[in-house]
């Protein structure tokens, strides 16, 4: 969209320039955030005329905008200028600036915070901005402009103050969107629901090679097809291209400010730590130095399509993505990585299915690290929220199942695989004596209700919190059939409440002082964009009796 020349923001000074311009460059240079986060504001932004860039066009914004980590005084905002998302970005190989504008309303009549930030070469020319100085729990709307062409406005809301007592939050939970498998009637549900932020706890992107049954939505080809895997950094760059570009997609992005952290696909299915998935290079396992290249070309790709607040180290294979975020008094939400830092899974099971014994003797495994786990236990410990969510990417709860008489076996990709790790975490829950603890997760590709215990295996002992698991927004479900998982839940895994793996879409979350109410929300089918969403039930926890019951 070409501007007509309305768009308000202020030419920065010298030391806003250090600051947003080249102190973008200097950061990339020594380690800090990529993409040129934590410009300077403006504090009155003015009208200027829009002014042409060579080599930028319209379709810039093919990508759209986004908006995420939203704090009471700030959000991020980020956008890529690609013009040619699935074939390296089509960009000029020169850093470009992008002005940016945060107003009150849809019209930009009230414009409160603006600036120029640099998109930079090296970080495929997007852009994160750390806008601060804005009012707590209210919406905002935000543009960019590259040049004289305007991007899409984004609606975002900031967290409410710190003490702000009572309120309402409502969110979106999703995960796994395979673009292969289906079309996203459910980010267009999300859109339409106008959430005070979505949840979105991974597989964001897939890694598999071209193949569906559908025309249109076949995977981009990695530069070593073959492998049913990417590798480098332009592979990852141009599927993230490819998912970006999706409608529905950029739909749910417009409409409220994300949170996301990342599982498997979005580097390599079922990897742990430096241990990749056995298979896709051949028979064997790629080294730990051949390994950790990919990763950091997957994390720097994840980091350059994020609306996230983190420290990108380019080259490195490590991103800290954890961190904790709060909405007033009523909920403390932390977000986990339990990819990043986990040990291999016991016994190393090519599909990740093996004996519940294996699981009950990886007393060394750990799925989020010894600082991550410390840091998870002290938040709970200091927390004064009225509920205290843990979000993360697997099921946390007991799933055991046997098959033809088998011995009893697990998913040891889920906590099950990590029991003693799993039995630490849920004691400190109860120990902790933390408000009104929930767990979220997805992974799985279906939609769960579990109570939680410290020992499954005790059924009379009591329920210490509640674990909601979203169905997958397209990736099918891979469990042999429902009626199996329900046979095994009834005689095997009596928590399981709910559960259901034939329908795709999300879960839509309201949380008040009094009540946590979780809609699971389906669509009818994947096979269509326009596909309807509904809500198969409703599960509710009422503040200080751990479980849930159906509404």
């Amino acid at each position: 969209m070409r501007d007509e020349g309305s768009f308000a923001v202020v030419r920065p000074g010298r030391r806003a320039v250090l600051a947003g311009g080249v102190g973008a460059l200097m950061a990339a240079a020594v380690g800090g955030c990529g993409g040129g986060s934590g410009s300077a504001p403006s504090p009155a932004p003015t009208m200027r005329a829009p002014t042409p860039i060579p080599g930028i066009r319209d379709g810039v914004f093919s990508l759209g905008v986004a908006s995420g980590d939203p704090l009471p005084d700030g959000v991020i905002l980020w956008t890529r200028l690609a013009p040619e998302p699935t074939s390296g970005g089509g960009m000029p190989l020169r850093d470009v600036e992008v002005d940016w504008q945060v107003a009150r309303d849809e019209r930009f009549s009230d414009v409160v915070r603006g600036g120029t930030q640099l998109a930079t070469a090296s970080f495929a020319h997007s852009v994160h901005v750390d806008v601060r100085g804005l009012e707590p729990g209210r919406d905002y709307f935000y543009r960019f402009r590259a040049g004289d062409v305007l991007s899409p406005v984004g609606r975002t809301r900031t967290a409410a103050a710190p003490g702000a007592a009572g309120g309402r939050l409502s969110f979106a939970l999703a995960s796994c969107q395979d673009f292969q498998n289906g079309y996203w009637p459910a980010f267009d549900a999300i859109a339409g629901d106008r959430p005070d932020f979505v949840l979105h706890v991974g597989d964001y992107i897939y890694e598999y090679d071209p193949e569906s049954a559908y025309p249109d939505r076949r995977h981009t080809t990695p530069e070593t097809p073959g492998l049913d895997q990417l590798q480098t950094l332009a592979d990852y760059r141009n599927r993230y291209g490819q998912y970006k570009s999706d409608p529905a997609l950029q739909a749910a992005h417009l409409a409220a400010p994300w949170v996301v952290t990342w599982d498997d696909h979005e580097t390599e299915n079922n990897y742990a730590g430096l241990v990749d998935e056995a298979g896709d290079t051949g028979d064997r396992r790629q080294d730990e130095v051949t390994f950790a290249r990919q990763r950091a070309a997957a994390y720097q790709a994840y980091y350059e399509h994020m609306p996230i607040r983190a420290e990108l180290d380019p080259g490195s294979p490590d991103l800290r993505i954890y961190r904790r975020l709060t909405f007033g008094d009523l909920l403390t939400l932390n977000v986990m990585d339990t990819r990043q830092y986990r040990t291999p899974l016991p016994g190393s099971p090519a599909d990740g299915i093996g004996a519940v014994r294996q699981g009950r003797d990886n007393s060394s495994g750990t799925m989020s690290g010894a600082a991550q786990e410390a840091w998870l236990v002290d938040g709970l410990r200091t927390s004064r929220s009225r509920w205290n969510v843990i979000a993360q990417q697997t099921m946390l709860a007991q799933l055991h199942g046997q098959l033809n008489g088998s011995e009893t076996l697990t998913n040891l990709d889920q906590a099950d695989g990590y029991l003693p790790y799993r039995t630490r975490i849920l004691s400190a829950v109860r120990d902790s004596r933390v408000a009104n603890p929930v767990v979220l997760a997805g992974d799985i590709h279906c939609a769960w209700v579990n109570d939680l215990r410290v020992d499954f295996d005790r059924p009379e002992t009591p329920v210490i919190a509640t674990e909601f698991v979203c169905t997958s927004v397209s990736s099918g479900f891979f469990l042999i059939s429902e009626d199996f998982v329900r046979e095994n839940n009834a005689r095997l895994n009596p928590h399981v409440r709910y559960f259901r793996g034939d329908r795709r879409g999300y879960t839509r979350i309201t949380v008040s002082d009094d009540e946590w109410r979780s809609d699971m929300r389906v669509v009818e089918t994947i096979e269509r964009r326009d596909a309807p969403t509904s809500t198969d039930e409703t599960w509710v926890v009422e503040a200080g009796a751990p479980g849930a019951t159906r509404a």
